[in-house]
């Protein structure tokens, strides 16, 4: 255990895992609403060059030193690996599917950090709970697929949702990897300076992506509704300067296999709020595969819990 682990005070602890469990949990449907009146990509770079200016006028405020060459490089690679090609699949695939899907499906990141953890191998794949997390965590995502496929099939699911499927299986490996190398790279600075270049350089990045989409032709912030403002408004301040400041700081002082455990409750919060306000329609075969996967993230953690 680390030293920062030992002096990390248990209430902040607590705080920053309620945070991120219940505010990314609810950041699924927020994105939904946003993309209803922004172009996907270029409410990206909206999101987070604003919340990356926000998190950057903070430091400078307290004094941290902003400008360390090797920090701001390792922020900016794990920054455009979570928030862009993880974060980005997650906005692309919210275009044609429910929030609540993208969330369940989400839900396989810890598996991902397992695979991905290699330093950990030796005692990750010679553990049998985490043998059969893995294995009933597969199981969980045939159960998504298996109803995804069926549904193509008969002409009720399109080629495009399927491929957003896909993407969403392998996009949290990007976040994963993004986690593990920044965990692993810490920065000379506050955690919070991590957080800020990490936001500025995703952002930064999204710009070219939403050119490439030809998104700024014809756009108008004159024409986008008050609810894609008020939803965007809320996943710079919450999504990005809250929850993922909590989140990055999670990541330095707790195990990288604890902290992704937001991963199966995030689903519950975006399940609730997409089916009860967004009207959204989630098949009871979709819930179990969640519950299977829940599971098996559990099993992969129980030997670390165990030893508490």
């Amino acid at each position: 255990m680390s030293s920062a682990t030992k002096h990390a005070s248990p209430l902040w602890v607590i705080i920053a895992f309620a945070i991120v469990y219940v505010v990314w949990g609810s950041t699924y449907f927020f994105i939904q609403m946003a993309i209803n009146g922004f172009p996907p990509f270029l409410m990206g770079a909206v999101r987070f060059i604003i919340a990356g200016s926000i998190m950057l006028s903070i430091c400078a405020l307290k004094g941290d030193k902003l400008w360390i060459q090797k920090d701001v490089g390792v922020a900016a690679y794990s920054g455009c690996l979570m928030l862009v090609v993880s974060m980005g699949i997650v906005i692309w695939a919210e275009r044609t599917l429910p929030s609540a899907m993208v969330a369940i499906v989400i839900a396989i990141s810890p598996l991902w950090f397992v695979i991905l953890d290699k330093p950990n191998w030796k005692t990750n794949f010679t553990t049998r709970s985490t043998i059969w997390g893995l294995i009933i965590g597969f199981a969980g995502v045939l159960l998504l697929f298996g109803e995804a496929i069926a549904a193509s099939l008969e002409g009720d699911f399109s080629n495009e949702q399927l491929i957003s499927l896909v993407l969403l299986i392998f996009g949290p490996a990007a976040w994963a990897w993004g986690g593990l190398y920044a965990k692993r790279r810490p920065g000379t600075g506050p955690a919070r300076v991590t957080t800020a270049w990490q936001m500025m350089a995703a952002g930064i990045a999204y710009v070219p992506v939403s050119a490439i989409h030809n998104e700024f032709a014809g756009f108008n912030p004159a024409t986008v509704p008050a609810h894609a403002w008020l939803a965007i408004a809320y996943l710079i301040v919450f999504g990005s300067i809250i929850a993922f400041t909590a989140y990055v700081w999670l990541l330095s002082v707790r195990p990288a296999t604890q902290v992704s455990t937001h991963a199966y409750v995030n689903p519950v919060i975006a399940v609730v709020l997409g089916v009860f306000i967004g009207n959204e329609v989630i098949s009871w075969l979709k819930i179990l595969g969640l519950a299977v996967i829940l599971l098996s993230v559990l099993l992969i953690n129980y030997r670390q819990y165990a030893k508490k």
